[in-house]
């Protein structure tokens, strides 16, 4: 059993909703069966006896070989304390080939689970040493590396359970809530709002005690030192015992408290002086070490930061009851649990000698020894919530001190006897005040209870009932899908909106392309999601990024599936039949909101058959009202929009409750050409649609649909159309039968004297399907020009002209069949058969260049 390759599905995918990493896993035939493995499954328990947990059932594992790997990469995951329980194996139509997909919670940890995996199955099948925990603890070493530390996850999770949109921007902890121009963002605990010049304040600690005292804050005076020696003349004219810190210091570096004497306070210095150049000496204030968070106007929560320290039992040695501390399972070496292993260092040493200690001292039983003299949980602190017993005027003083500053989120540290009383009242002051303030103490206190302080912020960000999200429609289907989007987008923008739309020719902002290329994949809608000018998005999503990556959104207002018909794209990444597709691109219907809606063509039974998928409501259009799927939504009150007969001709209506809700003239809609094309009033069912879904205004509907131009400049490669010496030109980058028939339905309602086609075809399709294109082109075009295209995408030269040749062979109408090489060359071939009256479908297949070139001949006299 080998893996070929792993992706990564960063959204909502084929398989679940769920974050998950796709192998394909390819196994011998024997590996087909663990039948023919007698004590395979029994060896893989001994050597991972929890796999059980990550199994639906008590049964046997199921069949093949790729099924324990994708158990094993499960089970590894959730032994390694990962919050996982999905997984699933799948067979392909290549025999012994396997699509095994696994949930994660950090991709890399999710790539290494599956490597680590393999590695257990391979143990179990040659009967080889496994170390599980050694696979275990790398897996938990690497999701405390890579995952967002307690205060940053903090607010994430709180803004998930608001249902804000979150991205994380880096490896780091930025993150990015909501979309386009609701996006925040917070870097840790600060947010974007948080000027640099605050920030700055709050690092420089003689500054921002001249700010607090002019506000009125009591804090402790007093100044800057140059060397250790100027240290000491400080603390002589403080007169009392000091404390000696960094002036730009963070989690309590390089900070020594209650120094005393010459030696104990130059000692200090030279420890500052490791952190910093820049030391401050200021008096020591008795008391416990207070931290208030304040957020917004508020303080949110408050902690008791307590020393590090260890009491005596008359047996143990200070390094040994250290030891028995710090074997706590809430405390580690980093940030991830709720405590930090006491550091014993020369620090501590140096503490323990001031109290007349040495590590191997035996401290009497009851005796309290401190390891350290600062309370920060970073070295070893414990803390305590006092959240409800901080008195009004303290926490009036803690948010002056952060407004003093310029802090949105700002820890506030306070030396004082209690919380109880004012400050003034106990000889108290503040003595720091920090920008992205650390949260565990208050998530997770020591004793007490946690405080909801990630709730708190994102409450400060978002106001009530705002969850970050602007409207956002995608658009899928094999055919049409561009030209709805466009629709989409004009109709929002005649909306007074600034739109972010994508497709497979770009990314356009308020008209304007930003980004070139095919566009139509999870990256680019994401792109336009973190774009603060944007909105409204309006998405074209194609198969091959929902299966390469997922989709680049959790969630949409409006899933628009165009059509499937007989299917594109088929054949590739094991997408082999038009059922298979349409699970493909129902996952847009399966991540609408509860209060959105999926907009189907009930035409077409693929498409209609994904109405029970979408969790918010259905619009359904066709152009026949009797179609069964349209008259029981009719009937039973819902939304339809179909095309019925008007004083003007064709009308497009929408009808909800069993009542018409608006009708609009398709002679007002030149799209259509008066509804004779019948694919563009497919488009404008499909868009009308979903303008009514978004809650457009029927006046602004209207307006975007009579003033809509499809041209080669604002729908490029979308039945443009180009006059050529009295002749007609379409052109068009229909590329499968289904494109190519509605191409031809609305060529047959345009008149014609004699009709050409320029067409190649793209090599990346079944032969079956190049050959159905030119069978329908040669019952409808009396000539037909063939050329190879730039790009054969894996057919050997001659391939598909060979293919298009076949096509032909029973034609009805053509009469004349030329070969050409070059999509130039071709097309000035069929324009040279052109006479005033003609027609002309020319199938590009290089869109720009193409229709540049187009548009320069039809300008020659």
């Amino acid at each position: 059993m080998e893996i070929s390759r792993i992706r990564a599905l960063r959204g909502p995918n084929l398989w679940s909703r769920r974050t998950s990493v796709e192998a394909i896993v390819k196994c011998t035939e024997a590996e087909r069966s663990l039948t023919n493995f007698p004590g395979f499954e029994n060896r893989l328990r001994e050597r991972f006896p929890d796999i059980g947990l990550a199994i639906p059932s008590a049964a046997a594992l199921l069949p093949s070989k790729a099924q324990a790997l994708q158990y094993a990469a499960l089970g590894l995951q959730v032994a390694a304390g990962c919050p996982v329980t999905f997984s699933r194996t799948a067979e392909t139509v290549d025999p012994g080939v396997y699509q095994v997909v696994v949930e994660y919670t950090e991709e890399e940890v999710g790539r290494q689970a599956l490597k680590l995996g393999l590695e257990l199955c391979h143990a179990a099948m040659h009967d080889t040493p496994f170390d599980l925990e050694g696979a275990i603890a790398q897996l938990r070493d690497l999701d405390e590396d890579v995952r967002l530390g307690p205060s940053t996850g903090s607010i994430v999770q709180a803004a998930m359970v608001r249902g804000i949109p979150v991205r994380r921007l880096t490896e780091g902890s930025l993150v990015q809530f909501g979309w386009g121009c609701k996006q925040r963002r917070i870097q840790a605990a600060e947010m974007d709002r948080t000027s640099a010049i605050a920030e700055s304040i709050a690092q420089d600690k003689e500054l921002t005690k001249e700010l607090l005292r002019s506000a009125g804050v009591p804090v402790p005076w007093g100044r800057s030192v140059d060397d250790a020696e100027d240290a000491w003349r400080a603390a002589q004219e403080i007169g009392g015992p000091v404390v000696v810190k960094p002036r730009d210091g963070n989690q309590g570096k390089g900070v020594a408290v209650n120094m005393r004497t010459r030696e104990e306070v130059m000692g200090a210095y030279h420890v500052a002086a490791e952190v910093s150049d820049d030391i401050l000496v200021e008096p020591f204030i008795p008391g416990h070490d207070f931290r208030l968070l304040v957020v917004g106007n508020q303080v949110v929560a408050a902690a008791r930061r307590d020393q590090p320290q260890v009491i005596g039992d008359g047996v143990h040695t200070i390094r040994e009851l250290v030891d028995q501390v710090n074997a706590d399972p809430r405390r580690s070496t980093g940030h991830a649990t709720s405590l930090t292993k006491i550091r014993f260092d020369e620090i501590a040493l140096a503490t323990l000698a001031r109290q007349g200690f040495q590590a191997d001292s035996v401290p009497a039983k009851g005796a309290q020894v401190v390891l350290r003299n600062n309370a920060n949980l970073s070295t070893g602190g414990t803390a305590t919530d006092v959240t409800d017993n901080v008195h009004p005027a303290m926490a009036a003083q803690a948010v002056a001190a952060a407004q003093m500053v310029g802090l949105d989120i700002c820890g506030v540290d306070v030396v004082c006897e209690t919380v109880l009383k004012p400050l003034e009242h106990q000889g108290g002051g503040i003595v720091e005040v920090n920008a992205a303030p650390g949260l565990r103490m208050h998530l997770q206190p020591s004793y007490g209870k946690g405080r909801p302080v990630g709730e708190a912020i994102v409450s400060n960000m978002y106001q009530d009932g705002d969850d970050g999200r602007i409207p956002l429609v995608t658009v899928s289907g094999t055919n049409g899908k561009t030209t709805t989007v466009r629709l989409i987008t004009h109709m929002l923008e005649d909306s007074g909106k600034t739109v972010g739309m994508t497709s497979t020719d770009g990314i356009y902002l308020r008209g304007k392309r930003i980004d070139t290329g095919d566009c139509s994949g999870p990256k680019s809608a994401r792109n336009v999601l973190m774009h603060p000018d944007v909105e409204a998005a309006v998405l074209e999503t194609a198969r091959g990024g929902v299966l390469r990556e997922g989709l680049g959104f959790d969630r949409c207002d409006v899933a628009v599936v165009t059509n499937i018909g007989v299917g594109d794209h088929l054949g590739l990444s094991y997408i082999n039949t038009v059922e298979d597709l349409a699970v493909v691109k129902r996952v847009i219907v399966e991540n609408v909101a509860t209060t959105g809606y999926a907009v189907l063509n009930a035409a077409d039974p693929m498409v209609a058959k994904m109405a029970p998928a979408s969790p918010g409501g259905v619009i359904f259009f066709a152009a026949d009202i009797r179609n069964p799927t349209m008259s029981t939504h009719f009937a039973q009150g819902k939304r339809v929009i179909y095309v019925d007969e008007g004083p003007r001709g064709k009308e497009v209506v929408a009808a909800e409750g069993g009542k018409e809700v608006c009708r609009v003239s398709l002679a007002d809609v030149p799209l259509t050409r008066n509804g004779a094309i019948g694919f563009q009033v497919e488009n404008v069912m499909a868009a009308t649609a979903a303008g009514w879904a978004l809650g457009l205004d029927w006046a602004v509907i209207r307006q975007a649909l009579a003033t809509f131009v499809s041209d080669s400049a604002t729908a490029p490669g979308r039945f443009n159309l180009f006059d050529f010496k009295g002749a007609t030109l379409i052109a068009d980058y229909g590329h499968n039968p289904d494109a190519i028939q509605a191409l031809v339905n609305g060529v047959e309602a345009m008149a014609a004297k004699r009709r050409v086609v320029v067409i190649s075809g793209a090599g990346d399709r079944r032969d079956e399907d190049i050959r159905r294109q030119t069978e329908i082109l040669g019952d409808a075009f009396d000539d037909v020009i063939l050329y190879q295209d730039k790009c054969q995408r894996g057919r050997a030269d001659g391939e598909v002209i060979a293919l298009l040749h076949q096509g032909l062979v029973h034609a009805k109408r053509a009469k004349h069949v030329e070969e050409i090489h070059g999509e130039f060359t071709a097309i000035d071939a069929g324009l040279s058969r052109l006479q005033a009256g003609d027609l002309c479908l020319i199938l590009i297949d290089q869109v720009e260049e193409s229709l540049a070139y187009l548009a320069k001949r039809c300008e020659e006299k």
